[in-house]
């Protein structure tokens, strides 16, 4: 498995994070669609938030990268927020 960490802080940070949550079913149709799709969380922080996308591998992870980079740019581009910190890499492993 391949994970994507996307981490959305300063101007217009906390309003992506509120619009994103308003639109769950919207952001869990379109990453679900992503080939390899495991699990996605969205995470509220103090000045924005983080998105964790987990894929099977590393073609599916970047596809939801691009997927997420397009919905921001449709849905949020008037905010003004900063092209989020991406950081990613294998799963070496997971528990529940």
């Amino acid at each position: 498995m391949h994970a994507v960490v996307r981490t959305y802080s300063g101007k217009g940070a906390r309003e992506l994070v509120d619009l994103v949550d308003k639109n769950k079913a919207d952001a869990e149709r379109l990453l679900r669609a992503v080939k390899g799709f495991v699990s996605w969380y969205l995470v509220r922080t103090a000045d924005g938030g983080f998105t964790v996308s987990v894929y099977q591998d590393k073609a599916g992870a970047d596809e939801s990268v691009r997927v997420a980079r397009d919905w921001v740019a449709k849905n949020a581009g008037n905010l003004g927020v900063a092209a989020p910190a991406v950081s990613e890499g294998p799963v070496l492993f997971s528990f529940k």
